[in-house]
């Protein structure tokens, strides 16, 4: 009696199905295009792993000539390390010797290829990756809402850079720095820097990820105040305790050192701040928008 008045189970379900069944072939071959483009990414940065690889060692490359520099009479510091590696000084060869990495397994290079073959991957694939999930939930979206999306997919990756160049540029000159002025070398006992290729890429890997992903703030944040979720008032309110949530991140995604702390707490604080302005920014075109429907509505 009930199925006559109302509707039917059954039919509920044989009308959800198509558009679920759509939805999954369409995520599948969302997914098959992701899956292809991190195998390409991945089978390009594999092959050219050693020149990936000798850019991202190529601040200790200088930094151990300028420290050679150094020992020859010469006055250099991370300063000049940074300027070097942004070629507006010039590097002196002197007598520097080739930079030393070693690794103690067989396999362990070949396997520190592979890890940052696949790094190398997700960042060059990235837009790629981020595209085809804006395309998969673009439809489910209005047509304001798609609009507004474009710019956070297109702001997300240039953040990611603007991090990894941080971490290269600045940080690790300041990082390597300081770890190869604690070398000793005398007559009696000789201390020196020999650090293994995979703990060297997972330092450097690390970094880029962490700073590339704090960097995202203003995209997060900024999508939350157009969902809805936070507002600048709240963000404004809560300023202390995410200064303390800033610096205690920084204290456990940075080596231990206050200038490496420094480099990721001060450019966070920042980024709070400008998030805090997109989503003013944001509130001020919503409230706007919507005086002017009331006053359509107003004129009907």
């Amino acid at each position: 009696m009930s199925n006559s008045i109302g509707h039917d189970p059954e039919d509920e379900i044989e009308a959800s199905r198509a558009p679920l069944l759509e939805h999954l072939t369409e995520l599948r071959s969302r997914l098959i295009v992701c899956v292809v483009a991190l195998f390409v990414g991945f089978g390009v940065c594999f092959y050219f792993s050693d020149q990936i690889f000798l850019f991202l060692v190529k601040p200790f490359t200088v930094g151990q000539q300028l420290l050679a520099a150094q020992h020859s009479g010469g006055k250099h510091g991370p300063f000049d390390l940074l300027l070097a590696l942004v070629g507006l000084k010039d590097i002196p060869m002197g007598n520097a010797k080739a930079l030393e990495l070693v690794y103690t397994a067989a396999l362990e290079f070949f396997f520190t290829k592979i890890k940052l073959a696949g790094f190398g991957a997700v960042v060059v694939t990235f837009p790629v990756l981020a595209w085809q999930l804006y395309r998969f939930v673009a439809p489910g979206l209005y047509k304001n809402e798609r609009g507004a999306f474009l710019p956070f997919l297109l702001a997300s990756p240039f953040m990611f850079i603007l991090g990894a160049a941080l971490v290269y540029y600045v940080m690790l000159p300041f990082v390597l720095w300081f770890s190869m002025s604690q070398q000793i070398s005398t007559t009696a006992i000789n201390i020196q820097l020999l650090p293994k290729v995979s703990d060297y890429l997972t330092l450097v890997t690390s970094l880029l990820l962490a700073f590339g992903l704090c960097f995202q703030l203003p995209v997060v944040v900024s999508l939350l105040g157009m969902a809805g979720i936070i507002d600048s008032k709240m963000l404004r309110a809560g300023r202390r305790y995410a200064i303390v949530g800033v610096f205690i991140a920084a204290a456990i995604l940075t080596p231990p050192d206050p200038i490496s702390q420094l480099t990721l707490a001060i450019p966070m604080c920042l980024l709070y701040e400008i998030g805090i302005w997109c989503v003013w920014l944001i509130e001020r075109s919503r409230a706007k928008r919507e005086a002017e429907e009331s006053k359509d509505v107003v004129a009907v």
